[in-house]
């Protein structure tokens, strides 16, 4: 799908270099944020109701996205510069780090929307499955909002990094005693794992109206056993990032609660071999670009 040259890069904080002459919302000096997109139609339902991120005539991604702007595709953060909207430019909480607020434009929301929407709260039970960059946002914002959070792996060496996220409990889901010993005591579970998988070993974990969020897989899962939901009235369901105003919303919360990602600071020319490690999971959790190299 992609169009060449491509330039990625959609988790990019930095500071105001220039405005236009009808921005109010920012000035020169200023840090400013960009996320996952950078324009959408701004007139069809989901966008009147904050929600670009589903607008009906497809968002204009930040980067290898088709736009009426000169070049005709845009390109993303692993560049000099970059040109946005101010409506789609972020504020930057002062009390916040730069290197572990840029994967909050991802990463962060990706996981605190559908949170939020499920309304995860105090004196609820929530999952999330897999410790990656993803899953160790979940962990932290489950936390922080008061649920008994646990981390669901299949891999028994991430348990003291889970609980030094936040984790009161470690789930090996590979440990099948271990697993039924948590039948339906779920009411909410964020699946983060990033590729095709059963899933019907999760639902199982959920309650009566509990609800499973898949945002890892972005491709065909192979089954899904209807009874699992019919019989519980449970829900599967999917989300991606937030809107503008939720992504705010979540860097305010971030500040409040004194949350940032984990990250490891490269310098550009290090790309190839971040990626590298990347493939064998050696990471912890996300890598940032200091552009500053350049």
């Amino acid at each position: 799908m992609s169009e060449y040259p491509v330039v990625p890069g959609h988790e990019i904080v930095g500071r105001i270099a220039e405005v236009g002459s009808r921005v109010t919302k920012f000035k020169e000096g200023d840090l400013g944020a960009i996320g996952c997109m950078v324009n959408s139609c701004g007139k069809c339902s989901s966008c009147e109701d904050g929600l670009e991120q589903y607008c009906l005539r497809g968002f204009t991604a930040t980067y290898n996205s088709p736009t009426e702007d000169p070049g005709g595709i845009t390109y993303g953060g692993y560049s000099k510069a970059i040109v946005a909207d101010q409506s789609f430019v972020l504020r930057i909480p002062g009390s916040l780090s730069l290197e572990g607020t840029a994967p909050l434009l991802c990463a962060g929301i990706t996981t605190y929307s559908p949170m939020r929407h499920w309304q995860v709260a105090s004196g609820m039970k929530v999952g999330v499955v897999g410790l990656g960059g993803l899953g160790h946002m979940g962990v932290k914002f489950a936390h922080a909002m008061g649920a008994h959070t646990v981390m669901v792996t299949t891999s028994p060496h991430k348990a003291e990094d889970a609980r030094k996220l936040g984790a009161e409990e470690v789930l090996i889901s590979s440990d099948k005693e271990a697993m039924e010993n948590q039948l339906g005591q779920f009411d909410f579970i964020l699946n983060t794992i990033p590729v095709n998988h059963r899933i019907d070993p999760y639902l199982d974990l959920l309650k009566v109206d509990g609800t499973m969020c898949v945002v890892g897989a972005v491709e065909p899962l192979d089954k899904v056993n209807a009874a699992q939901l019919m019989f519980g009235r449970k829900t599967l369901a999917g989300s991606i990032i937030g809107g503008i105003g939720e992504t705010q919303e979540m860097l305010n919360f971030c500040a409040e609660k004194n949350i940032v990602s984990d990250v490891e600071i490269i310098a550009i020319d290090q790309i190839n071999l971040a990626f590298e490690r990347l493939i064998k999971s050696e990471v912890k959790y996300r890598f940032v670009i200091d552009m500053s190299t350049l």
